[in-house]
């Protein structure tokens, strides 16, 4: 396999999960008597431009389907997060009824709605149908479509070009990486900007977080990388900041590289820098991934194992993608965690993918007083907690498998 960013071959591994269904992919009761497809799972870095990325296995098509289950405005985190990156963008940029904001990878919409309220101009772009329609129903404008540069040259010569292009999570999700963000540069105004958020590579390097690998995230970013890529393709980073989100997140900002509206801030050298100390411009950075990962597993699997001798009744609480790997590569199944609660209805009665495990509705976990609940989307730590808290009435605990086994 060649680097999708810049074609060199990939010679250095990072970690291999085995084979395993994409973790959005739930099954319904019909499904459960179908065999699941399943998919290599492998990591390499690229030595020339050192972008972490899976090897080809499964096109953007199938993973992003009519069936796709993921809505932003089930957390209320992710909901105080949006609010405050439009207050801000608002009052940095100066936004108003003359300006026009795109937003990529819309999702349900929730974004959009915030900005809205400001009598700014607006659309989205999301290519499943599932979240669109959520979208459209709170009328939103939304194209369904995948983006690339061939929809922004389209919607650049409808005269839609944008004052500010917003891609909050989605970087990571495209297969072919330059003809993207290469978009980008087509459909801004020569005085756009573009946001783009992502998890950090240092902090999925650093805390274990490999559960937040699966096949829908094709590209694993480092600020060195994506530095590298944005310039490859007509994009020059001015600012970055660092966000707590999703285990730990950068927000990057980007304008056209033929621009020189914006000077680059300080902050920018100095994350390039700090990357460069730790080398994640070298081999020796990614060896031994695959180490912490075997530690996580052993972790967990002790854990269950140690639950179930003591007659102690374990549940899982949220049935997010980065929960479904963790299943999948420790092999936790129904026989040790009976199910799963989530409050998203269009997960409820679906089964995880691979581990096969029942998602159930909250009032599960009140009628049965588990001994432990294992919190899945570890980044949301706190605020399930907050919502589950009545669990310490009954004597339940909290536990965490990433970056190792706690219990709160």
């Amino acid at each position: 396999m060649k680097c999708r960013h810049c074609h060199a071959e990939l010679l250095i591994p990072f970690v291999d999960l085995g084979k395993t269904p994409p973790s959005n992919a739930y099954l319904t009761k019909e499904k459960l008597a179908r065999p699941e497809k399943r998919f290599p799972l492998k990591v390499m870095v690229c030595h020339k431009c050192w972008l972490v990325q899976t090897e080809d296995c499964v096109s953007a098509d199938k993973l992003f389907d009519d069936e796709y289950a993921y809505f932003s405005s089930y957390s209320a985190i992710w909901l105080e997060h949006v609010a405050d990156y439009v207050e801000k963008m608002v009052g940095r940029f100066a936004l108003n009824e003359d300006s026009f904001v795109i937003e990529i990878a819309a999702n349900d919409g929730c974004l959009l709605e915030r900005f809205r309220s400001h009598a700014i101009p607006l659309m989205g772009i999301e290519p499943t149908r599932s979240t669109a329609d959520t979208a459209r129903a709170r009328g939103i404008e939304i194209l369904g479509r995948f983006f690339g540069n061939a929809v922004a040259i389209q919607l650049a010569a409808q005269g839609r070009s944008a004052d500010l292009m917003v891609a909050n999570n989605v970087v990571a999700h495209v297969p072919d990486i330059n003809d993207f963000v290469s978009g980008f540069a087509t459909l801004l105004k020569s005085s756009g900007v573009a946001t783009f958020e992502f998890p950090h590579l240092v902090r999925l390097v650093e805390e274990s977080q490999f559960d937040t690998i699966y096949h829908e995230h094709y590209s694993y970013l480092s600020m060195t990388s994506v530095d590298s890529i944005f310039e490859s393709n007509g994009l020059r980073i001015f600012d970055v900041e660092r966000l707590p989100t999703h285990g730990g997140s950068l927000r990057v900002f980007a304008q056209r590289a033929d621009s020189a509206l914006l000077r680059r801030s300080s902050s920018v050298d100095l994350l390039l820098e700090e990357e460069a100390r730790l080398g994640v411009g070298g081999k020796a950075y990614y060896a031994g991934f695959q180490r912490k990962v075997a530690r996580v597993r052993e972790g967990l699997l002790d854990f269950l194992e140690n639950a179930k001798q003591d007659g102690k009744r374990v549940a899982a609480y949220g049935a997010a993608a980065k929960g479904n790997t963790l299943l999948n590569v420790s092999g936790a199944g129904v026989e040790m965690i009976p199910y799963v609660v989530d409050r998203s209805r269009a997960k409820q009665g679906k089964f995880t993918p691979g581990s096969r495990i029942p998602i159930v509705e909250e009032s599960r976990l009140k009628e049965e007083k588990p001994d432990y609940i294992l919190i899945l989307p570890w980044n949301l730590r706190e605020e399930i907690m907050g919502q589950l808290d009545y669990a310490r009435a009954w004597g339940g605990k909290f536990a965490l498998a990433v970056p190792e086994l706690t219990i709160l």
